[in-house]
């Protein structure tokens, strides 16, 4: 189709224009040509007819003059017999002799009447031209200036005649080797035309093949590149967004996996204690607390990654919503770090608090502000070994707040790095997570016109710096 398509119209649109073009040109040419030669004919027999003419006229003036044996000597003088015929013409219109020795019996003459009406206002008065077919239904071109005498008396003129035939031949001739030539620019016009559209519609062929494979969920093709050129760069456009959709597709693949696995984890500890509770741990009050101390806080983390999850749709979908207004940063981040104080020791980790007198207010949504620095402490310790360090600092930097978190757990990766605040993208596999919460926490920050920043290296630690504008900015 595609073939087709564009090989209709550079039919239509480019081979019909240089068609077009060349028939005009072909026609310009032979008008061209035909004027310039019946032209030079014309300036031919016109000198002659105008130097013969002047000198009877000449004559005529002169006393005892006889036209008729001035006429025959002229005639015997002519030196262009085989070229052209000279006629000579009484005062009526009749030959009176010609330079092929015989006198026509019947002959058109319309450039003696021309001349004797003097109709032509292109010729002056006393001339004649006329372009047709004699009695033998030759094309000729004739010529006829009147003679007078002193006293303005018509006494004769002066005819000459010349064939068109071989000036006809050659201009057909010229014609054709025009229309030749034209031919052949056609001819190579569509030889280079046809190789240059080849090299146009096979790529497209393989493109739209390799297209309609990754559609059908084949992310491992590829269209070789043969041309460094808009085709060649498409090539390598197709290419990079099959690779870009393949790791899209790993990536979301191994977040469901993740999800999964994080949903299957509170609901396995769930079902566990609540079947060891309905088997009989009723009678035990120390089993029944602590199973129902985890049933409580496993359903308190399954509901933390479902709300984790709402969150993210909100923000894919441009419904999550913010409630600005002027709060105190710092007691939001106290608030987070008494969250996980217990926890950090359970997991023998050492979490410390830089503690500040005061920070600046902000223009924020509380509760998000608070989710962003509950996102990255989580972050934190589940990427901290035990025995690790997790360091919080807050600081006043003028027109801004910034807020430090860091720890020397497993870091990230140079690799890895770039990637970490994209949706989907889980660094370490190794550890809980669904690889959404940092795209949450860094859209949260954006949207309060802040920066979320991420240092890390693989086997030191992790730094991340918030910094969100003051109420005054």
């Amino acid at each position: 189709m595609a073939k087709k398509g564009i090989t209709r119209r550079w039919i239509l649109n480019g081979l019909g224009v240089i068609v077009a073009l060349l028939v005009v040109l072909e026609v310009a040419f032979a008008v061209v040509i035909r004027s310039y030669f019946y032209q030079r004919v014309e300036s031919s027999l016109y000198t002659r007819a105008k130097s013969l003419s002047d000198m009877l006229t000449s004559y005529a003036e002169e006393p005892g003059f006889d036209f008729e044996n001035s006429a025959r000597e002229c005639v015997e003088r002519f030196p262009d017999k085989e070229k052209m015929e000279l006629q000579i013409l009484s005062a009526n219109g009749t030959v009176l002799v010609s330079s092929t020795g015989f006198l026509p019996s019947e002959e058109k003459m319309p450039d003696y009447t021309m001349a004797m009406r003097s109709s032509n206002p292109n010729l002056e008065e006393g001339e004649g031209i006329w372009r047709g077919k004699n009695a033998a239904g030759e094309n000729v071109t004739a010529m006829t200036i009147i003679i007078r005498d002193g006293n303005d008396v018509v006494v004769g003129a002066v005819r000459y005649l010349v064939s068109m035939e071989k000036i006809n031949s050659q201009i057909l001739l010229l014609i054709t080797i025009m229309l030749l030539f034209g031919i052949a620019v056609i001819f190579f016009v569509m030889l280079s035309s046809s190789y240059f559209v080849s090299s146009i519609v096979n790529p497209i062929r393989e493109i739209g093949q390799a297209a309609r494979k990754i559609a059908l969920g084949d992310y491992d093709s590829r269209i070789e590149k043969r041309y460094d050129d808009e085709i060649g760069e498409l090539c390598d456009t197709i290419n990079y967004m099959a690779g870009e959709i393949a790791a899209a597709e790993k990536t979301q693949n191994d977040f469901i996996s993740s999800v999964s696995h994080e949903l299957r984890t509170p609901l396995t500890a769930i079902k566990g204690w609540s079947e060891t509770l309905r088997q009989g741990g009723s009678g035990d009050q120390e089993l029944m607390e602590k199973g129902l101390d985890v049933i409580s806080s496993e359903a308190e983390r399954l509901s933390g990654i479902v709300e984790e999850l709402l969150d993210f749709s909100r923000m894919q979908g441009g419904h999550m919503t913010m409630k600005f207004g002027k709060m105190d940063l710092l007691a939001e981040l106290e608030e987070a770090v008494v969250l996980f104080r217990d926890r950090a020791k359970r997991e023998n980790l050492e979490l410390t608090y830089i503690e500040v007198d005061s920070l600046p207010p902000v223009m924020g949504d509380r509760d998000r502000l608070r989710q962003v620095f509950i996102n990255i402490l989580d972050n934190a310790i589940k990427y901290s070994n035990p025995g690790g360090h997790i360091r919080v600092e807050a600081a006043d930097m003028g027109h801004h707040v910034q807020i430090v978190i860091s720890d020397d757990g497993v870091g990230i990766s140079k690799e890895d790095l770039p990637n970490v605040k994209n949706k989907f993208y889980k660094a370490n596999r190794t550890r809980p997570g669904s690889g959404i919460g940092l795209a949450l926490t860094d859209e949260i920050v954006r949207r309060h016109k802040g920066r979320l920043e991420i240092d890390s290296e693989e086997g030191v630690g992790t730094t991340v710096t918030i910094t969100l504008p003051t109420a005054l900015e």
